[in-house]
C-alpha cells in the first residue's frame, strides 16, 4: 500500500473512531432522557440534532474514505460519488448551522424574563420542528450541485480544466464561472453563520459578565448568592469552546476551499481536498467530546443509565446546553 494512502487511511480511521463513539454516546444519552421523560428541552433537542448531523458527516465521509484508503471497500463509482458528496455537504452545513442555532438559543436563554428576547426564545422552542425542517430542505437544495457535477475518478476521460480533485472523485464543473459562483455560494453558507455565531457568543459573554457582577454586588450587600453563577460560567465556556473550534477548523476549511477555486487547472493531487475534509470532519468528531464533558444531563445519563438524577431548578435554565 502506498505510504500516503496508508497515512491518509490512519487519519480518517482516527476521526471515525472518535467521531462515531462520541456522537453515538451523546445520541444514546438523549434517547434515554426521551425514554424516561418523553420530552426534551429545546436546547437538548438542538444538541441531539447536532450530534446526528455530526455522526452523518463522520460516517459518510471519514468511514468510507478510510475503507477505500485501506482497499477494504470502495463505493466511489459515479453514483457513489454523487451520493457521498451530496450527503456530506448537506450534513456538514447542518452541523454548522445547528451550532449557530445552539449558540443563538443559549443567548436567548439568558435574556431577562419578560423581555422581548425571552418571548423570542419561547417562539423558537415552539417552532423548533419547523426550524429543523427548513434547515434540512434549504441545505439539501444548496447541495444539489454535488449531484450534478460529481463523477468518479475512474471516469476522468471527460474532465474539464475546472474540475476539483477529491481523491476518489472529481467535482467536474463545466466552466470556471460556474465553479467560482458555486464556490462563492458555499463559502457564504459558512461565513454567514460564523459571523452570527461570533456575535451571539460575544453577547452571551457580556450578559454573563454583567450577571456575575450583579451577583457579586448582592453577596457584598449581605444577601445570599445564587448557585447559578457556576452554571453560567460553564455555559459560557461551552459556547466559547464550540465557537472557537468552529471558527478555527471551518476557517481553515474555507481558506483551503478559496485556494482551490483560484487554481486554474485540475490538481493532480487531492492533498488540499483531503485537508479540507479532515478539518471539517475534525469538528464533527471533537464537538461531542465537548458536549460530553460539559453537559451534566449527558453525564448523568451515562453514569446512571435509566436512573434519573433531578437537576436543581435554579440552574436548569443554563444547563440545557
Amino acid at each position: 500500500m502506498p505510504s500516503d494512502k496508508s497515512f491518509r487511511g490512519m487519519l480518517f480511521l482516527s476521526l471515525t473512531v472518535v467521531g462515531v463513539l462520541g456522537n453515538i454516546t451523546v445520541i444514546v444519552a438523549f434517547l434515554l432522557m426521551i425514554h424516561k421523560k418523553s420530552w426534551l428541552l429545546a436546547a437538548d433537542a438542538i444538541v441531539l440534532h447536532l450530534a446526528c448531523a455530526n455522526l452523518l458527516v463522520v460516517l459518510v465521509r471519514c468511514l468510507l474514505e478510510m475503507l477505500a484508503s485501506f482497499y477494504m471497500a470502495n463505493v466511489f463509482g459515479d453514483v457513489g460519488c454523487k451520493a457521498v458528496i451530496f450527503i456530506y455537504r448537506t450534513s456538514r452545513a447542518l452541523s454548522i448551522w445547528l451550532t449557530f442555532l445552539l449558540s443563538a438559543y443559549q443567548c436567548l436563554s439568558i435574556a431577562p424574563p419578560g423581555s422581548s428576547w425571552a418571548s423570542a426564545r419561547a417562539l423558537v422552542a415552539q417552532n423548533l420542528p419547523i426550524v429543523f425542517l427548513f434547515l434540512w430542505v434549504f441545505h439539501t437544495g444548496m447541495s444539489a450541485g454535488a449531484i450534478l457535477f460529481s463523477v468518479s475518478s475512474r471516469n476522468d476521460t471527460s474532465l474539464t480544466r475546472s474540475a476539483i480533485n477529491v481523491e476518489f472523485c472529481y467535482v467536474n464543473f463545466p466552466s470556471d464561472i460556474l465553479k467560482e459562483v458555486y464556490g462563492a455560494v458555499q463559502v457564504s453558507r459558512d461565513v454567514v453563520p460564523m459571523a452570527l455565531m461570533i456575535l451571539t457568543s460575544l453577547i452571551i459573554l457580556v450578559l454573563l459578565y454583567k450577571h456575575s457582577q450583579h451577583l457579586k454586588g448582592l453577596r457584598g450587600a449581605g444577601q445570599a448568592g445564587s448557585g447559578s453563577c457556576g452554571a453560567e460560567q460553564r455555559a459560557a465556556k461551552v459556547v466559547v469552546v464550540l465557537v472557537t473550534m468552529y471558527v478555527v477548523l471551518y476557517g481553515v476549511d474555507n481558506g483551503l476551499w478559496v485556494y482551490t477555486l483560484t487554481v486554474r487547472h485540475t490538481m493532480s493531487s487531492s492533498l488540499i481536498s483531503d485537508l479540507r475534509v479532515f478539518f471539517a470532519s475534525l469538528y464533527a468528531a471533537l464537538s461531542p467530546l465537548v458536549i460530553i464533558a460539559s453537559n451534566r444531563k449527558v453525564n448523568s445519563r451515562l453514569r446512571c443509565g435509566t436512573q434519573e438524577k433531578p437537576l436543581p431548578g435554579k440552574t436548569a435554565r443554563l444547563r440545557s446546553i
